[in-house]
């Protein structure tokens, strides 16, 4: 390892042209090779500081992994974009992923739209009838003072189009960018920024509905908490839902949380952590590290929740490899400082599994008997 470094990760944005097509074409990051700890003691210190920095990157990046629920989202997400094959005139409904925050909702829906992209291009081809590259798929995410301009100058922005001029105009250009470049999905992340109880806010969930008549796509709403907001009832009462255009046109997918107390979930969480095991590019590591000798410590730790758990792994494989201890342990994960809220919860939940009322092992009852 001589000459020139520079750090692996892919700083691309997948909310303008160029940063998503290198999310969709880039081959996979390849795996840092796992070597011995003598291999590893044998190392010049800048060839073990860019090993280092490989595996960094790696554990940083693990995934997406297909779980059950993770499954059943692409299989929502395709049955709604694969049946949407209306004409022009008709209305194409959309979805709405409505989850906890840190489930890893967005990471499984650009996954979805990535591969939907790859598909749309190898049936389609690279460009389209009237010579324009292929843009199967559009990624945009709301702020929180969203305005119809600023939504439509998100889209070209994705577009890397020119974002002078009034709404109306911003508007027109994106409707004609996603018309020649053949978008059929739109992907909205953070639609909860839309809170219908705010008259600006309910004028842009208005003007997404005329977007809807006028772009010949499917939207993918993705958001936390998004029917609280009344982004499903127009901002009306349920009682008064049957009057809401949005409630009629929108279907809601959820992306629940890992749970435990059932035999099923119990199965999942011990085959996501052996699936990570894999993964880790540690010399001491072995088989049933995570899902034997750590499914309840991690359980507590994570509260369920993929994005704290995958977090938590990064930092304690970062640990690990820094002291040299080259495995993951409970005593050095105990250093390991994790997110707000997934530490909020720790407490209670690990008081559960200690005190035989809750188990992530499968075969055992809630009393830690098998």
């Amino acid at each position: 390892m001589s000459g020139t470094f520079e750090g692996h990760e892919r700083n691309y944005s997948p909310l303008q042209l160029g940063g998503w097509l290198a999310m969709c074409e880039e081959p996979p990051r390849p795996r840092p090779p796992l070597l011995s700890m003598d291999r590893i003691a044998a190392m010049a210190r800048r060839e073990l500081l860019i090993y280092n920095d490989q595996r960094d990157v790696w554990h940083a990046n693990i995934g997406p992994i297909p779980t059950p629920q993770f499954k059943q989202l692409h299989e929502g997400l395709g049955e709604v974009v694969g049946a949407n094959r209306q004409d022009g005139e008709k209305v194409k409904p959309s979805v709405v992923v409505d989850a906890f925050p840190g489930l890893g909702k967005t990471t499984a829906v650009l996954d979805y739209a990535k591969q939907y992209y790859r598909d749309q291009i190898l049936l389609h081809g690279p460009t389209t009838p009237s010579g324009h590259r292929r843009v199967p798929v559009v990624n945009i995410t709301l702020t929180g003072n969203i305005t119809i301009r600023g939504l439509n100058e998100a889209i070209c922005r994705f577009f890397e189009l020119p974002e002078k001029g009034n709404a109306d105009q911003l508007a027109a250009r994106a409707s004609k960018a996603t018309r020649t470049m053949g978008s059929s999905v739109i992907v909205v992340d953070d639609i909860h920024f839309l809170d219908l109880k705010r008259t600006n806010h309910r004028v842009v969930a208005n003007h997404f509905k005329f977007l809807s008549t006028v772009f010949p796509v499917t939207f993918i709403y993705v958001g936390v908490g998004v029917q609280a907001r009344g982004v499903l009832t127009d901002g009306l009462s349920i009682e008064d839902m049957d009057l809401a255009q949005a409630g009629r046109r929108m279907t809601t997918l959820p992306l629940p949380p890992f749970e435990v107390g059932s035999e099923e979930g119990r199965l999942v969480w011990r085959q996501l952590l052996l699936t990570i095991e894999k993964q880790l590019v540690l010399a001491n590591k072995s088989r049933g590290m995570l899902a034997d000798d750590l499914s309840d410590y991690l359980y507590a730790r994570s509260t369920g929740h993929f994005a704290s758990l995958m977090t938590l792994i990064a930092r304690g494989c970062r640990r690990a490899v820094r002291t040299k201890e080259e495995r993951l342990t409970s005593e050095l994960m105990d250093k390991v400082k994790n997110d707000v809220a997934a530490e909020s919860a720790r407490r209670e939940l690990m008081a559960a599994l200690e005190d035989g009322l809750l188990t992530t092992r499968p075969g055992r009852d809630t009393r830690g008997r098998a």
